[in-house]
């Protein structure tokens, strides 16, 4: 028996009145969340770091604020100013974006004492769904298929032994408090075991302040796909199909798209509903995303819950016609949804690639620096999020994506045929980028055919 999950409980918060919220972000989502805010007519409260005084979302917010240097951990994460600048503008509600402070569940908490509507999950969810192994055994517990593994967090490799002998290698060793492909360790055999072991809790505890870690079995070449769900605080939820997220390389998703070429209407229908009684166990609203892999013969696990919006969100909005930004500041305040389930309808197919500052050829190494010139594409069914323009220059302190090219078409493969001319047509001088590499994976057989997983890349 694993050990008892505190499960945080059902509420119902007032509706909250917000009329400005700040932007607890940088980058493209920060002008993707001002966007919504400006349709919904709300003011916004931009912060920066000094290395982004010249950035657009500083730019184009109603105030924009310094919170300190360039440095994430004395800026983006500094808790202590950005409430500061709350109390300065008026802000009475946040949008933490994704990355940062998204899935901080002090912060969250910390927003709910001084009265600052989270716009996200309560702190208690967020906390209970952060620990991977203790979300794990809250799906146990609610019926949700979960990978074999430990029950909880492995304390000492003795304990790590006996599990992976029991549901034989290969193994992974994955960090309690992890997210972005940091603290995962691949062991195939007891030999492996000690090192990984170590390396693990090593690199989770310098990645998240916390060194736990868990052992699952490693599901070979598996599908990552992702369920998206809204939920509101009167109880009702809702999925918007799935994205397929299983081009990665090192476990950082490179291509999303919607639907999935693998996922039939029998087995979305399955993981839909597994990923409403994931959002029920936990008593959660605001949008989420439950993360499943799923093997060649069908059969889907729970991997983990983002309590946040993801940076592949457009290609669920393009297909279903959900403002998933809107639909969560709408949720935040107080609002219900205005749609059910059975008014949830996919059309068409969409892809979204990532563009970053990044050169392949040199192990994929950052190329920060100055855009000197800039030319996006555009056209029928495309759509660009990004905060990038000519002249600025791309700080070294940050992700180093530059912009996310959405296509959408009546089906995939009109789909892929836009995707493609898209990237043709994207243009970025000054700085190395990752579009070629790109264009080599829109045209390999694998991923034109839909049968690729997540070892392709590899």
């Amino acid at each position: 028996m694993g050990k008892k999950v505190e499960v945080p409980s059902a509420q119902v918060n007032m509706p909250m009145a917000f009329n400005k919220v700040l932007i607890a972000n940088r980058g493209e989502i920060a002008v993707r969340i001002i966007r919504a805010c400006r349709e919904l007519g709300l003011k916004t409260v931009a912060i920066y770091s000094e290395a982004d005084v010249d950035a657009l979302h500083v730019s184009i917010a109603d105030e924009a604020y310094c919170v300190g240097p360039a440095p994430s951990n004395e800026s983006y994460l500094n808790i202590r100013n950005i409430l500061a600048v709350c109390e300065i503008t008026g802000a009475t509600a946040i949008h933490p974006g994704f990355g940062f402070l998204s899935e901080n569940e002090d912060f969250a908490r910390m927003c709910e004492k001084c009265q600052i509507k989270f716009i996200g999950p309560s702190g208690a969810a967020i906390g209970l769904l952060g620990d991977k192994a203790q979300a794990k055994e809250t799906m146990k517990a609610a019926g949700v298929p979960v990978i074999p593994g430990s029950d909880g967090e492995v304390k000492t490799l003795e304990e790590a032994a006996k599990i992976a002998k029991a549901i034989k290698y290969p193994i992974m060793v994955k960090a309690s408090a992890g997210g972005g492909g940091k603290g995962i360790k691949l062991v195939n055999s007891e030999k492996e075991l000690k090192e990984a072991f170590s390396a693990s809790k090593q690199e989770s505890k310098a990645y998240f302040g916390n060194d736990g870690v868990y052992i699952e079995k490693f599901i070979e070449n598996p599908k990552h796909i992702e369920i998206q769900i809204l939920a509101d605080e009167h109880g009702s939820i809702v999925h918007l199909g799935e994205r397929d997220c299983s081009m990665q390389r090192r476990n950082q998703k490179v291509i999303e798209e919607s639907p999935s070429t693998f996922i039939n209407d029998e087995l979305r229908k399955k993981m839909g509903d597994a990923s409403i009684k994931a959002a029920k166990a936990s008593n959660y609203y605001s949008a989420g995303t439950c993360e499943f892999l799923v093997d060649k013969y069908g059969d889907f696990y729970f991997m983990e819950m983002n309590t946040r919006v993801q940076v592949e969100h457009p290609v669920t909005e393009m297909v279903t016609g959900v403002d998933i930004i809107k639909a969560q500041i709408n949720i935040a305040r107080g609002e219900k949804l205005p749609f059910t389930q059975e008014e949830i309808n996919i059309k068409g197919h969409s892809i979204e690639c990532r563009i970053c500052a990044e050169n392949p050829k040199m192990n994929f190494m950052p190329s920060p620096g100055e855009i000197i010139a800039l030319h996006m594409p555009g056209g029928n069914g495309v759509r660009i999020d990004s905060s990038a323009y000519q002249g600025w220059v791309i700080p070294k302190y940050y992700d180093s994506m530059i912009a996310k090219i959405i296509v959408h078409g009546k089906d995939r493969r009109e789909a892929l045929a836009k995707m493609q001319s898209a990237l043709a047509e994207c243009i970025i001088v000054g700085v190395e980028t990752n579009t070629d590499f790109l264009m080599t994976l829109l045209r390999d057989k694998r991923f034109i055919s839909g049968e690729y997983d997540t070892g392709t890349i590899k």
